[in-house]
């Protein structure tokens, strides 16, 4: 098959005589999909990677597993028995902001911005590449792990003054953003969205920059994503704190 095996709706690369790329610890994933052949398929493809998987068949397996606690990130179907995957997500951010991949069999346009909307960080669409599925979630992983980071560092820091924009605090350090002194929770995407405008006030950010820097995608990705966590950011944090310049991209206000 010309080198690449097409399995299930998954899609793996394979090179001889390379060993394949391994996680340096077994982080866990949930999955959430219906169809037990893609399940099982992704399953053991992202097992060789290096990632511990738990599975679920449906939306309130789905809800119960993630319930029990214990996952670094989760990859949801769209369309799932039960409960479908925008409600669980939606279940889900309620809950946590813990990492959300989203999987859409077709690609339609519509299960794209339900599932941004409904708080997932990213998708891909089925069938799956191994390979771009693994560098979603190592994507995703390291902006929670940066997030993570600075939220347990030392607490004798340095002591440098949150950023402040009208009654928007981003405290760059401590990895909080307050509003009118109340505590905003983000997905560590958002967050990581949000530090890129704070540190240039006033400055326009094109969505392809916002897409280098904050999801990673420096060979290819979909800028609905960025328009949708823009959206979902400026709810959080007032609708006239990050500004649309026709044509260019968005930029923070500064006042």
């Amino acid at each position: 098959m010309n080198g690449e095996d097409q399995v299930s709706g998954v899609s793996e690369p394979r090179v001889s005589g390379v060993p394949e790329p391994r996680v340096p610890d077994p982080l866990s994933v949930l999955l959430v999909e219906d169809d037990d052949a893609i399940r099982r398929s992704v399953q053991l493809a992202l097992e060789r990677y290096g990632y511990r998987v738990t599975v679920a068949a449906d939306g309130l397996g789905g809800l119960e597993a993630f319930r029990a606690g214990g996952h670094e990130l989760l990859i949801l179907d769209v369309m799932l028995p039960e409960l479908d995957g925008i409600g669980l997500c939606c279940r889900i951010r309620e809950q946590s902001q813990v990492p959300v991949l989203m999987m859409s069999a077709r690609g339609d346009a519509l299960d794209v911005v339900a599932g941004l909307e409904a708080g997932a960080d990213d998708y891909v669409v089925k069938p799956v590449d191994t390979a771009v599925m693994v560098a979603r979630i190592r994507a995703l992983l390291r902006r929670a792990t940066f997030h993570e980071a600075a939220t347990a560092g030392p607490p004798e820091r340095d002591g440098g003054k949150p950023l402040v924009f009208g009654d928007l605090s981003v405290d760059t350090l401590g990895m909080e953003v307050h509003r009118a002194g109340e505590l905003v929770p983000l997905t560590p995407t958002e967050l990581r969205l949000l530090l890129e405008f704070a540190a240039s006030p006033g400055v326009v950010l094109d969505r392809r920059k916002l897409l280098r820097d904050v999801w990673d995608y420096g060979w290819e990705g979909d800028t609905r994503v960025v328009d949708l966590c823009v959206l979902r950011l400026r709810k959080k944090i007032g609708s006239g704190r990050i500004e649309t310049v026709r044509g260019f991209g968005y930029k923070l206000v500064r006042g």
